[in-house]
């Protein structure tokens, strides 16, 4: 009886997070880093979270839109980020999250219950089938804010960058252009 060798075991799909500062580079590292997880001829995902309330943020958003260019598609999805993750991760077609701490005024904002809505992106992510990168502000570092609402926030941001960091394979801190590896590598 002749012996199979047993499949070869798939690497789990990288999860990435990448936290920093306002103007510190994150964004622009996420992207390289989702475009190298890419497959050849795919395209990547961008889910994007912001909303576009006023003038200034519109601005953003369209300097992060040409900044892309056309390896990308774009979903513009400010609530359902696990949903979308779990429909359309696939191997070598990655997924970029930006932003966590905007997703997470969305969420209050539409007071969301935002520990269970955690737990459902941690869910899809472990579940991913492909890679998916998430950025988000590291805003903890500042002074206590003086107000319930922002401290509330800042606690709710705190808790959801750990929660995704033990689910990411690699986590990185990025200031002034610089990617440091927290945890797993920064390449």
């Amino acid at each position: 009886m002749a012996r199979t060798k047993p499949a070869p075991k798939r690497a789990k799909p990288k999860i990435v997070l990448v936290l920093g500062g306002a103007r510190s580079g994150k964004s622009e590292y996420a992207e390289a880093r989702t475009l190298a997880l890419r497959g050849p001829r795919a395209k990547a995902l961008y889910l994007a979270t912001g909303q576009a309330h006023d003038r200034e943020m519109a601005a953003r958003i369209d300097t992060h839109k040409k900044r892309r260019g056309s390896g990308w598609a774009t979903i513009e999805e400010p609530l359902d980020i696990a949903g979308i993750i779990a429909t359309h991760a696939k191997p070598g077609a990655p997924i970029l999250v930006d932003c966590l701490t905007l997703w997470l005024s969305n969420l209050m904002h539409g007071q969301a219950d935002i520990a269970a809505e955690t737990a459902k992106l941690c869910a899809a992510l472990k579940a991913a089938k492909g890679p998916v990168v998430l950025v988000s502000n590291e805003i903890g570092l500042g002074i206590v804010p003086d107000n319930k609402l922002a401290r509330e926030f800042r606690d709710h941001a705190g808790r959801i960058h750990q929660d995704v960091a033990r689910v990411a394979h690699d986590a990185i801190f990025v200031a002034a252009g610089l990617p440091l590896a927290l945890k797993g590598k920064t390449v």
